[in-house]
């Protein structure tokens, strides 16, 4: 028989030109390297052992099983008690609530369930890189309003710009990963503003809701006049009570608005961890306390952090929130950021992530560098160590 001919297999062309995430190029980097990960955002040390054991408790009495796809009721009802907890936001749990595979999966969700082809997003620029990537698989277009180094805030006639006739939604994020920007009322406001003017919806991604820092306030969107009835909310388990591996995560708002997302999810995971979400109820209810205690800790652990890279003759920006801190490479003389990040393994032992995979706007990006403070403080001292002893001049 002739030899079988090899099929033509190429990927489908919603995908073209998405690189594969970051996160995991970096964190393979620093494995390889034998690198301190100041790269990829997720901490080393478990959230309340309570959790842990709830979840523990949960698989010995049989949530083994599929769970119900808009989530187990107990968790639905704990999401809502938290948005009445500490925003004064009432859902209705059966309709106003559903669980998802972390906030990854909703946001990816609340895109494929609502934007059309040729349907206009605005998008805080940088930002995190499943957004550019669902965008586009939905044949939506983005619209990028640039938060500018070094101060990373909101320009609103940027952001009214942005908007065109075929504008429909806001993809919004504060606090704001990569940058550490917690949006101000003011600033929110004036999205809020711009969102009723033009019958947007606004998609919102809070999962460092808890994580923001000493005189700095998280306000959602949707408690701003006329945003109730138009925002998606999306936060999750995994920032604020470190249990990232879990993924976990849950979105808010009106029925019609979580229906959509439920209508895409069904598709994607069904459903999933169902003895995890009865053990994130529990956390939500019983360990409410925790991220406000890990919010004071990663104080302390940014401050840490951000003296000691200014110590190396980086230009730092001391964020207001997230895990996540950014720096300027030019006193270094670096050309850009990726050549630093490149050579930073080999000459430190430490791996960070350039800020160019989270824009489209080169010339924005071209010399910053995002550092995660979310691990433990020796840690972040055995980094610091090792930046102290290179050499981080650049080539130039």
């Amino acid at each position: 028989m002739p030899p079988t001919a090899r099929p033509t297999i190429r990927p489908a062309a919603r995908l073209a030109g998405i690189p594969p995430t970051v996160f995991a190029e970096m964190s393979a980097l620093a494995l390889r390297t034998g690198s301190v990960n100041l790269g990829q955002g997720f901490p080393d040390v478990d959230g309340p052992a309570s959790v842990v054991a709830a979840a523990a408790r949960a698989m010995e009495d049989g949530a083994n099983q599929y769970a119900p796809g808009w989530g187990v009721p107990a968790l639905r009802e704990a999401v809502a008690r938290h948005q009445q907890r500490h925003y004064g936001i009432t859902l209705d749990p059966t309709t106003e609530v559903a669980v998802t595979t972390g906030a990854t999966e909703a946001v990816a969700a609340a895109v494929l369930g609502l934007v059309d082809p040729g349907d206009e997003v605005v998008v805080l620029e940088p930002y995190y890189d499943s957004y550019t990537a669902m965008i586009q698989m939905a044949g939506g277009m983005r619209r990028p309003v640039t938060l500018r180094a070094p101060d990373f805030r909101l320009d609103v006639d940027e952001l009214r710009a942005a908007v065109g006739p075929r504008t429909r939604y806001v993809l919004l994020n504060s606090p704001h990963n990569p940058t550490g920007t917690v949006l101000t009322r003011t600033e929110l406001e004036a999205v809020a503003a711009v969102a009723v003017e033009h019958d947007l919806v606004v998609i919102t991604d809070e999962v460092y809701e808890h994580l923001v820092f000493t005189g700095h306030e998280h306000v959602p969107i949707s408690t701003l006049p006329g945003m109730a009835e138009r925002t998606l909310t999306i936060s999750s388990v995994g920032k604020s009570w470190s249990f990232t591996g879990w993924k976990v995560g849950w979105a808010t708002g009106p029925a019609a608005l979580v229906g959509a997302l439920v209508s895409a999810k069904q598709w994607l995971t069904f459903t999933s961890g169902a003895p995890l979400q009865p053990a994130v109820a529990w956390a939500l209810d019983e360990e409410s306390d925790f991220p406000r205690l890990l919010a004071a800790d990663l104080e302390g652990r940014r401050d840490l952090l951000c003296a000691g890279l200014a110590r190396t003759g980086l230009d730092v920006r001391v964020p207001e929130g997230t895990y996540f801190a950014v720096t300027d490479t030019r006193a270094l003389g670096w050309p850009d950021a990726r050549s630093f990040c490149a050579a930073l393994p080999e000459r430190a032992g430490v791996v960070a992530i350039p800020m160019a995979f989270f824009y489209d706007d080169e010339d924005a990006s071209r010399h910053l560098v995002r550092w995660t403070f979310c691990k433990r403080t020796e840690v972040l001292e055995d980094a610091l160590a090792r930046l102290a002893g290179a050499d981080l001049a650049g080539p130039g």
